[in-house]
């Protein structure tokens, strides 16, 4: 007997699993430089946290908690440093770890924040 896993199950974790594939995706790249000085390494952080906030929501959505939401979304983030380190051009970084690690709980809160205003499903 195969195991298939439930609509409900595929509904929470395909997206995790798409974003963090996306995320694989631009680690990729062995240059992600606009040629923009400054502006270019800003922006480059500045995508780093969204694209953890992102994972971070995620995560929560399809563990329903906060705390492995986190765990497994800074071993991402680890990985996701290793991973860059066999990149031509790129190298792993253990700031990008701890950026990533603010994205994930900047996203975690927002979803939590989020979560909080909006009424219950079925309450008027």
């Amino acid at each position: 007997m195969a195991l298939v896993p439930s609509p409900r199950l595929l509904s929470l974790w395909l997206p995790v699993i798409g974003w963090a594939a996306l995320i694989f995706a631009f680690s990729s790249v062995p240059d992600l430089s606009s040629g923009l000085g400054l502006w270019d390494l800003i922006l480059r952080k500045a995508a780093h946290l969204t694209e953890f906030a992102i994972l971070g929501a995620l995560l929560v959505r399809a563990t329903r908690r906060e705390v492995p939401a986190f765990t497994l979304g800074i071993a991402y983030a680890v990985s996701d440093e290793i991973h860059q380190s066999f990149v031509a051009v790129r190298v792993g970084s253990p700031l990008d770890v701890s950026i990533d690690a603010l994205g994930l709980l900047a996203g975690i809160v927002l979803l939590q924040v989020v979560r909080e205003r909006l009424p219950a499903r079925g309450a008027r």
